[in-house]
């Protein structure tokens, strides 16, 4: 009914969430656009981060463009669901936020660089939702798996939100957290706009720059 809260909007309790399987939906090739593998092996030195800003197609694309980055994938993450289909997450009964991992150099531009790319590509103010989709899977995140990236990330999000206030928006929902398992998404959802040139995009900032 009118006035009443989306229920996919509301984040699972674990013992609801849906129990998953011990079988991958993927077993992770070649990334579409450039040809690394996806699950590695990676350069040495490389670092990795996962970024949720809605939809992960679009999420995707803005990423693997970004200078420095080796590789992407998109896949499910936050959640209680092992190895969950597109299907389950959309249901809302995973806990799983759409991510995308970035396997990237740390050296210049490194990991600045793509954090000025999230912060300008989403509005991390809509909580479970980012534009038109709504549910906790589109919500905003940055999982590090540094203490560096976490220190980094923090000092954006107090940037960024001084940036935002002062622009008249809201506050901050991003989750910013210690990356949990990451689970590759199916196949089809890889690299998607590189398939699907005219698909579904779902990115839009605010406008907003972002000085890290």
């Amino acid at each position: 009914m009118f006035g009443l809260p989306n229920p996919k909007a509301q984040l699972i309790a674990r013992e609801r969430a849906l129990p998953g399987r011990a079988t991958p939906v993927l077993r992770p090739g070649a990334h579409f656009v450039n040809g690394k593998p996806l699950a590695g092996p990676y350069p040495e030195g490389s670092a990795i981060a996962y970024f949720g800003m809605g939809c992960f197609w679009g999420a995707e694309r803005k990423l693997w463009q970004s200078p420095g980055v080796w590789v992407t994938a998109v896949g499910y993450q936050g959640g209680f669901t092992p190895n969950a289909t597109y299907e389950e997450v959309c249901s809302g009964m995973t806990g799983h936020a759409e991510t995308v991992m970035a396997v990237y150099q740390p050296a210049e531009p490194g990991f600045d660089a793509l954090l000025r790319a999230f912060w300008e590509a989403h509005d991390p103010t809509q909580g479970m939702r980012q534009g038109n989709d709504v549910g906790t899977q589109y919500r905003s995140t940055i999982y590090w798996t540094t203490d560096a990236q976490r220190d980094a990330a923090e000092r954006s999000r107090e940037a960024y939100q001084t940036a935002l206030a002062a622009a008249g928006h809201r506050a901050i929902t991003t989750e910013i957290a210690a990356a949990p398992p990451f689970w590759f998404a199916e196949e089809y959802h890889q690299q998607y706009l590189a398939k699907n040139p005219g698909g579904y995009c779902g990115i839009g900032g605010t406008g907003v720059r972002c000085v890290v």
